[in-house]
């Protein structure tokens, strides 16, 4: 890791520095090497900020304690900038990739294809656990990474399928590795930890924050080449996952469902929209360009 990576994961750890503001910083002076040497003048003509705010970036800039902190998460996980060799190129192309990426478990899987996410709601019908058995594990044997957000419901029962049937799986967190949420998955996070892979954007001691959740949703849909919707109300947060493939330009795939059934009610209004509606496995793996790469198991 060079002293340019280094400096933007410290940056990362300061409070008043946005993703946005990190970023404009980097345009400003790509190398950072001059960050630490800014006057409160020069924070606050480019950020238009407080008096308060431009001292409170310095002072933390400076902190020792914050430096420490920032070494001993180096240590303890795989700290991915987008300055990496490394870094993924299916996250650097979508708008607003991640700048730093916490990594746990087996970083090879990040540039494993095919790459689907599945995602859906966190309170799933009685039948949900039966569909994904059989559009998803026909594709294990295709050698599919399933990525989705380890939390409640259809996430969750994903990792689990996934790891039932050693297959590859990603798991894009809204909150650092200290902080599992749901906490009833914190042994799934550890069993994910061992032979898959964990990502977060966020530093491991920092909590998950309501606005989180949508922000890591670009990650998942931004990491496959298409997501897979199982169960979805209407409106719910299953959906923003959604906006981001669109924007990026991914396919959407949806499982339909009873007219009756309130989780179904948005995978079918994604199918009235253009979605691909699917039935099965095949559904999916016809819209894959399938490679000798992806070789069937045995």
């Amino acid at each position: 890791m060079d002293k340019r990576e280094w400096r933007l994961i410290h940056l990362h750890h300061i409070k008043e520095i946005s993703r946005s503001k990190l970023r404009k910083v980097i345009n400003y002076e790509p190398d950072l090497e001059q960050i630490y040497h800014w006057k409160m003048e020069k924070w606050q003509e480019l950020f238009k900020l407080s008096d308060q705010k431009a001292k409170s970036i310095i002072q933390q800039l400076n902190d020792k304690s914050i430096q420490r902190k920032v070494v001993q998460h180096v240590k303890s996980y795989n700290v991915m900038t987008i300055f990496s060799k490394s870094y993924p190129t299916s996250l650097k192309v979508i708008p607003d990739p991640p700048l730093v990426l916490y990594l746990q478990g087996n970083p090879s899987l990040l540039n494993n294809s095919p790459n689907l996410s599945v995602v859906g709601t966190r309170y799933p019908s009685k039948h949900a656990l039966s569909i994904m058995n059989q559009i998803l594990i026909p594709l294990f044997n295709y050698n599919f990474v399933i990525t989705s957000g380890m939390a409640k419901g259809i996430d969750g029962f994903a990792h689990q399928l996934a790891l039932q049937h050693n297959n590859p799986t990603i798991a894009v967190l809204g909150g650092g590795f200290h902080h599992i949420y749901p906490k009833e998955n914190l042994h799934l996070f550890n069993e994910l930890s061992k032979e898959n892979l964990i990502i977060s954007e966020y530093p491991p001691d920092q909590p998950p924050k309501k606005y989180h959740f949508p922000e890591r949703n670009r990650i998942i849909s931004g990491l496959s080449f298409g997501t897979l919707v199982i169960e979805a109300k209407k409106k719910s947060g299953t959906l923003i996952t959604v906006d981001q493939a669109l924007e990026q330009g991914k396919e959407v795939f949806a499982v339909p469902g009873s007219i009756l059934a309130e989780t179904s009610s948005g995978c079918n209004q994604l199918i009235q929209d253009g979605a691909k509606l699917i039935q099965t496995s095949n559904d999916i793996l016809e819209e894959c360009e399938l490679t000798p790469s992806f070789a069937i198991k045995n």
